[in-house]
């Protein structure tokens, strides 16, 4: 007959006490405030609690007692690879994660893919707040968030009374770009938008769409747009949007093929991210197009790649949007009234703009 494996039973923070003959306060100091011992007995604790095989206290428990999980909830909206993969939202996750060095506290990322409606994740975080990184004003895990009594940051969007937000002023971030495509004289011109509600759509996007979005930068950013090119007497609702659920270079050519298939004779293209401007370079190539000879390409961000492709675009402190958020987030306690941080942003004009090509070019070359 087998016997049962005989095991020695995990010490204690009694046991342990009780071993050294110091208090368990003493013991608990040494893993959650050793400046109150000194090193020598600190060193002998630790010591003692390897050998007995004590692994220290109860996080759970040490949480229950204070009331303080020790970390801060990221909440994305997309796939948990965006956050390593988008150029943009990995700066933001970067600036976030040193102001949580800073303090002292940890960063749980909770993200919710697109179209998900279960909320769990959000109700089963272990977090003394929440940063919520850009997403649609209607989402459930935002609602899910504004649910739960703890101090909540917004980056980007939405943009909600008595919350707390950073991010860049996308309406004169974008007019920046306007200005600048209008002083070249682009009349012709498309844009290639990231997604604008919950519903997938690849395509086309009409007015009724662009105004109803449920992401306010991009509502914003296509609003400002049309505002500048409407003073110029450019009708609207004559200019292509094409906007792509998924935000990715691939996305970027495939919606700029799009786009120049039904309006070859657009001059520029307007891209709302620097990743769909990467996209909109790369299928101007294919179709041995020039730029900025024969199209102008911009972008908005102001990421590492669009610099190396010499990107026209806007440039946003991304790394410094999430630092700011997580030390407004870590400091909530100190205010009264929500606050708003309004980022700097700059045109940079780079090499892919250029006035049009009159008619005349475009027919007998260069």
């Amino acid at each position: 007959m087998n016997r049962p494996m005989r095991t020695r039973r995990q010490a204690t923070l009694a046991s342990l006490a009780a071993e050294l003959g110091v208090s368990r306060t003493t013991v608990s100091n040494a893993y959650n405030r050793p400046d109150q011992l000194s090193p020598e007995l600190r060193r002998r604790v630790l010591e003692t609690a390897r050998r007995l095989g004590y692994p220290g206290p109860d996080p759970v428990a040490r949480s229950l007692r204070t009331r303080k999980a020790g970390a801060v909830g990221l909440l994305l909206t997309e796939n948990l690879s965006y956050a390593f993969r988008d150029p943009a939202a990995v700066g933001v996750l970067e600036g976030l994660a040193l102001a949580c060095e800073d303090a002292g506290v940890g960063l749980q990322l909770v993200p919710a893919s697109p179209g998900r409606e279960d909320v769990a994740a959000v109700h089963r975080a272990g977090v003394d707040g929440f940063v919520v990184y850009s997403v649609p004003d209607d989402d459930p895990h935002l609602a899910a968030v504004m649910s739960r009594p703890v101090p909540t940051v917004i980056i980007d969007q939405p943009q909600l009374d008595g919350i707390d937000r950073v991010g860049p002023d996308d309406a004169a971030a974008t007019e920046q770009i306007a200005d600048h495509l209008v002083g070249l004289g682009h009349r012709q011109v498309g844009v290639l938008c990231m997604r604008l509600a919950r519903d997938r759509n690849d395509g086309f996007a009409p007015v009724d769409r662009q105004q109803e979005a449920h992401y306010h930068v991009q509502r914003t950013r296509l609003a400002t747009l049309a505002k500048k090119f409407a003073s110029v007497g450019v009708e609207w609702s004559a200019v292509p949007v094409v906007e792509r659920f998924e935000h990715t270079v691939d996305d970027g050519a495939s919606a700029a093929r799009e786009l120049l298939d039904a309006n070859p004779h657009v001059t520029a293209l307007i891209c709302t991210s620097d990743i769909l401007a990467l996209g909109a370079l790369a299928e101007a190539g294919r179709r041995g197009l020039r730029v900025p000879a024969d199209i102008t390409v911009t972008g908005f961000d102001g990421v590492a790649e669009a610099t190396r492709a010499g990107l026209t675009t806007v440039h946003q402190p991304v790394l410094e949007k999430g630092k700011a958020a997580g030390k407004l987030l870590l400091s909530a306690g100190d205010r009264v009234a929500p606050k708003v941080i309004t980022l700097p942003t700059e045109l940079r004009v780079g090499t892919t703009s250029a006035p049009p090509r009159t008619a005349e070019e475009r027919w007998f070359g260069p």
